[in-house]
């Protein structure tokens, strides 16, 4: 008989019954009544009142009813967590039982229960398990880490587990390693910024070793670990493929997409002339292919991971066009997906193939996949200039089908070919106007309407054909009507005389009878410039348009880098990074792909230091600001800078920078412009009262090299924090910003690194800041002198001054930034380390620190550690000094070193300290006093952060 008796009992006093049958000495009724409970649980009864019963079968031989008993209890320990207590002597036990099976169970089970009372106990059994001589118990001991860490992660950072898993990484059994790599990437996905996957060529050679005999998920796991490692040089990443290439022909899917995501990878560092970079090309399309032959959802996925690839590097696939054919009973998502890839792939080679296959699907019965084919002729047409007349008469060819969708689909295609190759194929246009009244579509009939206005003189009725759309103006969509409306004005340019009528008709309709404020706004604009100024009007209409470009669907290049590096996974399906769909703190690391060693680049620069390090951590999260004040100041960005009493900036760059907001120079030197209060922190704006030492051009010379420019007797070796991501190149239409604050010769500098990474050149930088704690604003003009071409990057130095518009912000050293270029503005946020408002003049007089220190009272004291620091007191007291945190007095007591330390904010807040120091000991006390507790933690954290780096 099936298990399934045990769901069909409804009997009412079940519970009772089950409670005498769990106490029974047989074991046989006792097994019975355990798969009854778990039966009750399963469908949805609540049987915890048997708790303590169920519990008591735990001390069994009996690996079946063990197995049932800690199900019950991971499910029902979270509600009674008292009562789970009871069962933790068990679990010690069982993880010393001589039977393998059982010690993993029990630790298995134990990282189930996520009880909080629960995890300290379970700590001591961990750590045997985790040293256990069976692998099976030491993979499953692994896996637990990741939930404990899940749990309480200062728990197990106390207990030393992390350290242990990384030391299961060289591990002689392979399943333990992959199970290692699984955990620690588990808890480093959710702490960002710790390293835990500290992966070095010996760690690689472990991993690669342990590769080739794991389980499938295992290599997995181990993959995408190599995935995010960043090889020293183009020889190592070789070396890496020619280990990784057999993972192509594995039988799991999954495991070949994680194959190709390392490889794609690594060929970024390949010299594209070296014999291996050949060979390795030729080697990706085979598994690729054969992803093709699965069944149609897995091919879907496929289809999207290899729509990236096509777009990353075509010729993977070039002489593969043949697989994307569509077959007769594919599903229509699978369809339209292989259509997109044989566009991506069409080329002259191969164009002729392409078109005769589009224009079978084109006679095909679904209407969505028949759309799409004839979409695709005209994409093919805009790709392949040679292709082009071909494309043309095929299209005609389908419009004398007349099915209505295909013809209508046809000239908005046509439209796109007229706009490539102006004054080629118009011999068609009329064909295209025998099928004007067959258009019931938008936009079909905006198409139709578009090629009647460019070729108005060309076509001898255009002005009837028009006046027919006119006459039921209002019924149309609103992009037939801006469309109708540019026509005529373009006819009426051309053909001034026999016109008139109808272009005023159409300008009347636009703007007193229609409520659209698009059209009525356009409407008036060709009403004045035809009034005004007609010869203007007709430079405006009838000026040359751009050719458009087969490229506009391409994912922007920044975007398709970060999802090269996510093939694999959900963000290469959605074709969004993964910040975009998941919630929390995973998933904000955004990954690149290594610079080539080869090209040009240097990589030696920072940035691409960090990019090769497989994620550039983000400060903070880009934030929009959304109450109406931050907006105001924000968005306030067409005024002309507030008047300022300080002297100008005197470096010849802010002559070029100051026109950025077109205030021009003059307003800046001439008085009162009389301009918004809210702007304090304008774009641009000079300060209140300038630093002095701004008159030294910034950032740029031998002398800044030497340090000769620091007139306030600066130690040498200040912390300036590495720079990271502001805001990411997807967010900002390509524009990339990377940052860091400095505090130089007295001067706050802000750092930046913008790099351009769209296809169009920058100008007209301007940046402004929102209010902030600290007053923070730009002391001049952001001085991008030259514009900022496609693909390069440009280092500038912005010095601020501390006199800005101030309101606390959260955290409190939070800065808001809003960016203006000639694209559009962008807003960003970032945390500055509030060292950079440690002014000079803080070191106080003894007297005065301890009557300061006396009058301060206690419950402003803030006690904090500072962990694996490895400097004696003077080495300390020489660090924290050369960030202006002065020591005032030292002294020793029992073996340990006091150092009492003052600070001065730039808003005159004062910070004491007093820093204890043991010999020996790594981990410091740290006790703050201020009057302004708020600011003890961030600090706290300038003292950290100088002394760790």
């Amino acid at each position: 008989m099936t298990d399934s008796k045990y769901f069909t009992t409804t009997k009412k006093g079940e519970i009772f019954e089950l409670k005498a049958e769990l106490n029974s000495d047989k074991k046989e009724k006792k097994k019975e009544a355990v798969k009854k409970v778990i039966a009750s649980m399963t469908v949805g009864k609540d049987v915890s009142a048997l708790f303590p019963d169920v519990v008591n079968c735990m001390q069994t031989d009996n690996l079946e009813l063990k197995k049932l008993v800690y199900l019950y209890l991971m499910n029902y320990a979270k509600s009674q967590p008292d009562m789970a207590i009871m069962a933790v002597n068990t679990f010690v036990k069982d993880c010393e039982d001589p039977n393998p099976l059982i010690r993993a169970l029990a630790v298995r089970t134990m990282g189930c229960i996520r009880v909080d009372k629960i995890t300290e106990y379970l700590c001591e059994p961990l750590r045997k398990c985790l040293k256990d001589e069976d692998p099976y118990v030491r993979k499953t001991a692994a896996v637990c880490v990741a939930k404990l860490h899940d749990i309480n992660a200062q728990l197990v950072e106390d207990q030393g587990f992390l350290d242990t898993l990384k030391d299961l990484i060289s591990d002689s059994n392979p399943m333990v390693v992959a199970n290692a790599v699984a955990a620690l990437s588990e808890i480093a996905e959710s702490h960002p910024n710790s390293n835990l996957l500290d992966l070095n060529p010996q760690s690689i050679n472990k991993l690669l070793t342990a590769l080739n005999e794991c389980t499938e998920w295992g290599q997995i796991f181990i993959l995408d670990c190599l995935a995010n490692y960043a090889p020293r040089d183009d020889r190592e990443s070789q070396s890496i493929c020619e280990r990784v290439t057999p993972r192509l022909s594995h039988a799991n899917s999954a495991v070949v997409l994680s194959a190709v995501k390392v490889l794609m990878k690594f060929m970024e560092m390949l010299p594209k002339d070296l014999d291996y970079y050949g060979t390795l090309l030729k080697k990706l399309a085979p598994p690729l292919v054969t992803l093709l032959s699965a069944e149609p959802e897995l091919q879907y996925v496929a289809l999207r991971n290899i729509n990236l690839i096509v777009q990353k590097r075509p010729e993977i696939l070039k002489h593969e066009m043949k697989v994307f054919f569509v077959k007769y009973n594919d599903p229509i998502y699978v369809k339209l997906e292989k259509l997109d890839i044989m566009i991506r792939l069409a080329s002259q080679a191969n164009i002729a193939q392409v078109l005769a296959e589009l224009k079978e699907y084109a006679t095909e019965v679904d209407v969505d996949f028949v759309r799409k084919a004839v979409r695709a002729i005209g994409r093919c047409a805009i790709k392949v200039e040679q292709s082009a007349e071909r494309c043309v008469s095929t299209l005609l060819d389908l419009i004398q089908t007349k099915v209505n969708y295909v013809v209508q689909e046809a000239i908005v295609v046509i439209k796109d070919i007229f706009r490539k190759y102006p004054n080629k194929y118009e011999s068609v246009i009329a064909t295209l106007c025998e099928n004007l009244d067959s258009l019931d579509e938008p936009e079909a009939r905006a198409a139709m309407i578009w090629i009647v206005g460019e070729y108005a003189e060309r076509i001898d009725n255009a002005d009837e054909l028009l006046e027919s759309f006119l006459e039921g103006f209002h019924d149309e969509s609103t992009q037939v009507q801006l469309q109708l409306l540019t026509a005529i004005v373009k006819l009426f340019l051309k053909k001034p005389t026999e016109t008139q009528e109808l272009v005023q008709q159409v300008l009347s309709l636009a703007t007193q009878d229609s409520d659209n404020p698009d059209l009525r706004d356009r409407g008036y604009i060709y009403w004045r410039l035809l009034s005004t100024d007609p010869v203007a009007a007709k430079e405006v209409v009838l000026a040359e348009k751009p050719l458009i470009s087969e490229e506009t669907d391409l994912i922007e290049p920044t975007l398709l880098e970060e999802l090269i590096c996510h093939i694999g996974t959900l963000a290469s399906v959605y074709h969004k990074p993964p910040s975009a769909f998941v919630e929390g703190s995973r998933g904000v690391m955004h990954k690149r792909l290594p610079a080539r060693t080869g090209s040009g680049e240097s990589t030696e620069s920072p940035d691409v230091g960090a990019a090769a390090g497989g994620s550039v951590p983000e400060a903070a999260p880009s934030v929009i600001p959304s109450q109406g004040d931050l907006l105001g100041d924000l968005l306030n960005l067409d005024l002309g800078p507030p008047s300022s009493t300080g002297p100008p900036p005197s470096s010849s760059g802010s002559m070029g920078g100051m026109d950025l907001l077109g205030g021009g120079l003059d307003s800046l030197l001439g008085g009162d412009i009389g301009g918004s209060p809210a702007m304090g922190a304008g774009f641009g704006v000079a300060p209140a009262v300038m630093p002095a030492s701004l008159n030294a051009p910034m950032g740029g010379g031998l002398g800044d090299l030497f340090d000769l420019g620091g007139g306030v007797g600066m130690p040498m070796g200040a912390y300036v924090p590495p720079k990271t991501v502001w805001l990411p190149a997807m967010k900002a239409k390509g524009l990339e910003i990377s940052g860091t604050f400095a505090r130089r010769a007295g001067v706050i500098q802000m750092e930046l690194t913008l790099t351009n990474k769209a296809m169009s050149v920058m100008t007209d930088f301007a940046i402004q800041f929102n209010r902030n704690s600290f007053g923070l604003a730009p002391a001049g003009p952001l001085q991008v002198l030259s514009p900022l071409n496609p693909n390069q990057t440009i280092e500038v130095s912005l010095p601020l001054s501390t006199v800005g518009p101030v309101m606390k912000m959260e955290p409190l050293n939070n800065l808001q930034v809003a960016v203006k270029n000639n694209i559009d503005v962008f807003y960003f946020s970032c945390q500055y380390p509030i060292s950079m408002l440690f002014v000079e003049d803080g070191k106080m007089e003894r007297q005065v620190f301890l009557a300061t220190w006396k009058d301060i009272p206690n419950e402003n004291e803030s006690q904090f550690q500072i962990k694996d620091c490895h400097l004696n007191s003077d080495a300390v007291s020489n660090k924290l000094g050369a960030s202006n945190i002065f020591t005032i007095a030292k002294r020793t007591v029992d073996g340990q070193d006091m150092l009492y330390m003052s600070i001065k904010l730039s808003n005159g807040i004062w910070v004491l300290s007093e820093l204890r120091v043991q010999a020996g000991n790594p981990n410091y006390t740290i006790s703050l006093k201020c009057r302004a507790p708020e600011v003890s933690q961030c600090v706290f954290q300038s003292y950290e952060a100088v002394l760790k780096n």
